[in-house]
């Protein structure tokens, strides 16, 4: 049972008599008992009249999956089986992350009927957006006193990563396609593989021209050659305790899964088999074995329930989970933080254990706000910002210095340019047959 605002109001208005009758307090008293007496009385009157909202039966329709930052509907049917009209209010008790908004709504179910309650649902945090109960609140013809339940209705929704980066990928399939055949290469060389034969033009290099099929022909045929495919790309997230830091807003964690499934879809596209893992000190989650749509499938719904564990990473096993994924030579990709010198030292010290049978690549996402930092420098308080700065780029360049030391690619970049410029350094690899 609970109480509403207009009994509470009604309740007030007892003040009117004591003040009208001050100079009679016995007066004033028992005026102001009476009133209550009246109201309890009318309360109990008016629950007695409220529909039980323990007769009512819950079901859900929605869907299993949406994307950050997408809209999504969640039906609520309420059915009452009770044999009294209904008047109530109804609380859809999502956790506040799900973005529901306002989720109570007013409702009135008549006896043996059915209603829908839609709740529009844009969620803000990647995961399993869950809820576990609906209170109901069911109010007498006076609105002065409610009876109140709450009742399981259990549901869930898979918040996916947006991939914002898709964007991109057209720009960077085109690019693919002029390597990967639909633009023959002429000139053979190390990860390149024969594409197909066709007929000798002006500009051509003699070197290409095949004299057995020209034999058959009795025309000058030329060979010519296209990137090898069926690589493998092991991409590799670092989900310790640096990949929890905000930057421009996103999790470190958030950037690295929008730069895995970019470079996941451009590989694919390309005919290599990629494989995902998210590894601190144990594996937070793992992709083998997938192609096609399906690779990006399981991908983004492995990602979906992964969050940055406050732990330091366990680089020395990483080249053990690499060499249990595939025996093969391999594009490893590694997307960490490389900040601070001694932070990185776990890192420097396994790379070369992975360049030695794998080219490598080190990603790591920036903030865009040191760099400027660097710029204004008016005042004390800025000038001490622009060295620290100043100080924090010079840590990465050491840091990227020493991983190239070590035989690895680096890239670097904000949250929006990392995506991208992992993928392009992707594409330069492909064309010069590094892979």
């Amino acid at each position: 049972m609970t109480l509403t605002g207009r009994f509470v109001a009604l309740l007030a208005l007892g003040v009117v008599p004591i003040v009208i009758l001050g100079s009679t307090p016995g007066m004033a008293t028992a005026v102001l008992g009476l009133w209550v007496l009246a109201l309890v009385g009318l309360g109990i009157l008016d629950l007695g009249q409220a529909g039980s909202p323990r007769k009512i039966v819950l079901s859900r329709s929605m869907p299993s999956r949406v994307r950050l930052g997408e809209s999504v509907t969640s039906d609520l049917y309420l059915t009452n089986t009770g044999g009294r009209r209904l008047t109530m209010v109804v609380r859809d008790a999502w956790q506040p992350s799900a973005g529901t908004g306002n989720n109570r709504t007013p409702l009135v179910l008549p006896p043996g009927e059915r209603r829908l309650v839609s709740l529009r649902m844009t969620p803000t945090r990647r995961g399993e957006r869950r809820v576990d109960q609906v209170t109901v609140r069911s109010f007498g013809p006076l609105g002065l006193w409610a009876r109140q339940a709450t009742l399981r209705a259990p549901g869930q929704i898979r918040v996916l990563p947006p991939f914002n980066s898709r964007k991109h990928l057209p720009s960077r399939m085109t690019r693919l396609k002029e390597l990967d055949g639909r633009t023959s290469l002429l000139v053979r060389g190390q990860g390149t593989e024969f594409d197909s034969i066709r007929e000798y033009v002006r500009g051509d290099d003699v070197r290409s021209i095949d004299w057995r099929a020209t034999a058959r022909h009795n025309d000058v045929m030329v060979r010519t050659w296209r990137p090898e495919r069926d690589r493998r790309v092991v991409i590799l997230i670092d989900s310790g305790r640096t990949s929890a830091a905000r930057i421009d807003d996103e999790p470190r964690l958030d950037t690295a899964f929008e730069a895995s499934l970019l470079l996941a879809a451009l590989a694919a596209g390309a005919g290599d088999h990629v494989d995902f893992i998210a590894y601190d000190r144990r594996v937070r989650g793992r992709v083998q074995g997938a192609q096609g749509a399906e690779l990006l499938s399981r991908m983004v719904d492995t990602m979906a329930l992964i969050e940055p564990e406050l732990i330091e990473t366990d680089w020395s096993a990483v080249p053990g989970e690499v060499r249990a994924v595939t025996s093969r030579r391999a594009l490893v990709v590694l997307i960490t933080s490389i900040d601070a010198a001694g932070a990185s030292s776990a890192l420097l010290s396994v790379l070369p254990q992975l360049t030695r049978r794998n080219t490598v690549i080190v990603a790591s996402v920036t903030d865009p706000t040191t760099l400027e930092a660097t710029r204004p420098r008016g005042n004390r308080e800025e000038i001490y910002r622009a060295a620290a700065a100043e100080r924090a780029l010079l840590d990465v360049a050491r840091v990227s210095a020493a991983i190239r030391r070590q035989g690895a690619e680096v890239v670097t970049g904000s949250p929006a340019d990392l995506p991208p410029a992992l993928a392009d350094r992707y594409i330069a690899l492909k064309a010069a047959g590094r892979l």
